[in-house]
Order: C-alpha cells, then structure tokens, then sequence
C-alpha cells in the first residue's frame, strides 16, 4: 500500500549548521551576523531546503541562492520559497547541469556551491517512489519522475550478467550474481517488497542489524539516476562555477560517492595528479583548491537522526589563481 498524495513526510537535515558555515567561509555561523553576505550561491540538491533555508538567514538583500534539484516534488516546495523570497531562484534539472544552467540565467561565477548527496527521508519514506523496501510501491527509484527509465522497466530487459555487475560496481555487494540470477527469474518488477524478498532468499549471507537488499537496492538506485557520473561532472564544473575563493561544500552518505569528492578534492589541492607519478618529470598543474576540509557528524546528531551515521562534510576553498601557491 502506498502513502497518499497528501501525505507529509518529515525530513531532519544532515550537517545542517557545518554545511552552511563551509559553504560562507566560516567556522561557526555565531562568526556571522544575519543578512549579512553578498553574493551569488547555489544549493546543487534543494531537497525540502533546509540548508537553503538556513543559508538564506545569512544572505543580505542583494544575494542570489540558485536552488537545484532533479525530483518534482522537492521543486515544488522550491517554487514555494521562490515565491516567498525574492533571492531564490528554481532550476528544475540535475546538478550535472550546473554550468549550463548559469549561462542560461547569466550568471559567470557563483561565491559557493554545497550539495547534499543521495536520497532524502521524503524520498525513502513515500512507498511510491520505490527506493525503500519499508513500504511497498512500485519499482521506481527515479529522482525525476518526469523523464528516464524506471528500474522496473531496466529489468526486464537487462541482461543477468550486466545487472550483477550493476550490482557489485554500485552496491558493492559480494554475491550480485547469484542475486541477479533470482531476480532475473522473477516473473515481474511491479512490487518493492516483492523484489526485496527475493533478494533476501538468494542472499547466502545476511549481516546482522541490516537488511540484504540494501546494497542491491542502493546499486539499482545509483545506477538509474547515474549519480556518480552525475557527481563527477558537478565537481569538474565546480572549478570555473566558483570565484577565487569561492566555497565547496558536499555531503555525502556512501562510501563510492565520498570516495569521489575525497580524491577531486586531493587532486585539484595538491596540483598533482597521480598519472603523473611515474613520470621522470612531472608536468606543472593547476592547484584549484587549497587544503581540503572534513567533517563527520556528532554523537548528539546521530542519536538525534540515525540517517546521520554515515554523512561526510567534505570541503575547499577555491584559490586565486590556478598556478601557484593556495
């Protein structure tokens, strides 16, 4: 059974008060007085606004805050606060469009850019969305509902062999081919708790306290919504999105998408790249960023909100110039 349409689902955001001051260049908000910092900025993934929300406060009358985000529910509640507030401004598209969109809106640079990646709790608890096995609704998972396939459709005409390596690559998970010989066995992909209880059943190896579709269903997810390449191409454009010292800012919530910001952010800090470590004499590369930042969430968010419990804050600040010293 799935939720109705007017159902409110309640979202508690993750690094609320870090993500913000990384974003403006500070160390605690307390730093900052409210309505007080020009400039241009961008929420990569609008979600239900609470980093833009929060953000906002510190944003005088002449700052802009470009909203993005890929679902239509989550842009809806942007058009809300667009029409309430004047410094925002709704792009209904993913953040791999970053740049495309800001020439679209003649903007050249932005003062900081933050992200907050992955599904929402809106999104995990509306049964209808099928990206949680906790209610059942329809195989789904995308974060556009507009456009693209849907991981139901994917199925049945994936082959075996390429789902379990969709599997293994995105989900990380140990046994994708015996997984995928069961659900490539099924006779449809109309049900979430249909597709989880088989996973379950072909799944040799239960880990306690976490249910063995999770990874399966995270690898579905990420694939059919390309998040990781999606990630990608949002961090490369962040090099000429933002100003010299221009701000970062990206949550992340596994252990894939981490991995990427981890190593951009290494890279573009360090100007070396690690083609260039065989070389005798390693070329000259621009040093994008200065030292990269880190943050966990604590122990009083966490037991606060347990979706918290595997959230990264990863953040630089973008250098003056692009050869040279930070």
């Amino acid at each position: 059974m799935t939720q109705s349409a007017d159902t409110v689902f309640a979202h508690t955001t993750v690094l609320l008060e870090p993500t913000v001051a990384m974003v403006l260049g500070v160390h605690s908000l307390t730093k900052l007085d409210k309505r007080s910092v020009s400039g241009v900025y961008v929420d990569a993934t609008f979600g239900r606004g609470g980093h833009s929300r929060l953000l906002l406060q510190y944003l005088a009358d002449d700052a802009k805050l470009i909203v993005f985000d890929k679902d239509p529910q989550a842009i809806a509640v942007a058009n809300e606060l667009a029409a309430q507030d004047d410094r925002v401004l709704v792009v209904h598209d993913s953040f791999a469009s970053l740049n495309r969109q800001l020439d679209r809106l003649g903007i050249a640079q932005v003062d900081g850019l933050m992200a907050d990646l992955g599904v929402s709790s809106p999104q995990l608890d509306d049964g209808s969305r099928g990206f949680s096995f906790r209610h059942d609704g329809a195989v789904d998972m995308r974060m556009d509902t507009t456009t693209g396939q849907t991981v139901a459709e994917w199925l049945s005409v994936v082959s075996t062999d390429e789902l379990a390596d969709v599997l293994y690559q995105y989900g990380e998970e140990r046994h994708s081919r015996k997984i995928a010989r069961a659900i490539k066995a099924m006779d449809s992909y109309h049900s979430t708790l249909q597709l989880a209880e088989v996973i379950k059943q072909a799944h040799p190896n239960w880990q306690k306290g976490k249910h063995p579709a999770t990874q399966s269903f995270q690898a579905m997810r990420i694939f059919i919504n390309n998040e990781l390449g999606d990630v990608e191409s949002f961090l490369e454009q962040s090099l000429t999105a933002l100003k010299a010292d221009g701000k970062l800012a990206v949550i992340s919530f596994h252990s894939l998408e981490d991995r990427l910001i981890k190593q951009f952010l290494q890279k573009h800090s360090r100007g070396r790249y690690e083609e260039d470590e065989h070389l005798p004499i390693p070329p000259v590369r621009p040093k994008y960023f200065g030292k990269p930042a880190r943050i966990a969430p604590s122990d009083d968010e966490i037991k606060q909100n347990p979706r918290a419990r595997s959230a990264w804050l990863r953040g630089a600040v973008r250098t003056k110039q692009e050869y040279g010293q930070a």
